[in-house]
């Protein structure tokens, strides 16, 4: 398994498009590594952050999520399923393309490690159109 410094930079570039702004995804992301693996994906490890009364927008991802709760509280909301609650240690996962929406419903930082396996030179977040 490589290493990716192209995809770890574009990761990290990502943090600054998706971590800030009421009407962008104001999920902050940090990743923590990507590696090529398997063939034709990638596995992009990242520390997921909302703060308090935030949500992330609509939105689905190229590929698998599956993360664990570190700290604080959201909802995790579906297009096709019932809402999920999240606290900390609690484990979710989301599907190929799954649209959701995460909204932190606590007092203080929602937190997360999240793992995505997703399809090679394709976007980490997929809008919702």
């Amino acid at each position: 398994m490589k290493l990716s410094t192209r995809s770890l930079a574009l990761a990290a570039a990502g943090v600054v498009l998706l971590g800030a702004g009421t009407n962008a995804l104001a999920q902050k992301r940090t990743p923590l590594q990507t590696i090529d693996f398997p063939p034709g994906y990638q596995t992009i490890s990242v520390i997921a952050e909302l703060e308090p009364g935030q949500c992330t927008t609509r939105h689905a991802h190229p590929g698998i999520e599956s993360a664990y709760v570190l700290e604080g509280e959201a909802v995790a909301k579906f297009d096709n399923k019932p809402d999920q609650i999240l606290v900390a240690g609690r484990p979710l996962q989301f599907g190929q393309e799954e649209m959701h929406n995460v909204c932190n419903t606590g007092t203080s930082r929602f937190k997360a490690i999240a793992h995505y396996i997703v399809e090679k030179n394709k976007p980490l977040v997929l809008r919702a159109p």
